[in-house]
């Protein structure tokens, strides 16, 4: 049984170390388990437009609200209702983005991604899971995350639960980051 490819290089399967660069191509960091100062950052900027996101419509549905009761709306997180919306909202945000593609707008800015157990595509069962075992990792002062710090393979809690890793999409050549592949070159040599 081989391992799958992607751009002609295998994806590690879990548990097992990440292959070393191949020597023809030392700028490539693809396929290689994501650390936790990339999952933070694009955690990060995922959770600021989310939030963002929220608020836009929650101040674009307070404004047609407005409009059409004519009286003036506006809803702040001491509605009853707004919380639990929120937290629908940021399950959607997640779920939406790991089940379909595997990558949320914060993943895509740091190059990674999620992948299920075999390397492939997370899949709908797998990001669903992932999404609703995440905010497992937070209980406990956040100990479900400590994985990422001392695994080899970097899982979390929620990435345990749900069968699934985290590891880089990209490449420094690809990326058009002319300046980030000719210093790891250098390095290397």
């Amino acid at each position: 049984m081989t391992a799958p490819v992607e751009a002609g290089r295998p994806v590690p399967r879990l548990g097992a170390t990440p292959p070393p660069a191949l020597a023809s191509e030392p700028q490539q960091r693809r396929g290689d388990y994501a650390g936790f100062a990339s999952r933070f950052i694009a955690f990060g900027f995922d959770c600021v437009l989310s939030i963002g996101l929220f608020e836009l419509v929650l101040a674009a549905s307070s404004y047609a609200a407005s409009v059409l009761t004519g009286t003036s709306i506006h809803w702040s997180k001491g509605d009853q209702w707004v919380i639990p919306a929120f937290f629908i909202w940021e399950f959607l945000y997640f779920a939406h983005f790991w089940t379909t593609s595997g990558k949320t707008p914060g993943m895509i800015v740091l190059g990674i991604r999620v992948v299920g157990q075999d390397g492939n595509r997370v899949g709908t069962r797998r990001g669903l899971v992932r999404t609703l075992a995440f905010p497992l990792s937070l209980l406990l002062l956040g100990l479900g995350f400590l994985g990422i710090l001392f695994r080899p393979d970097r899982r979390a809690l929620h990435d345990v639960i749900a069968g699934t890793a985290v590891v880089y999409a990209w490449d420094a050549r690809e990326a058009g980051i002319r300046s980030l592949a000719r210093e790891t070159s250098s390095r290397r040599r």
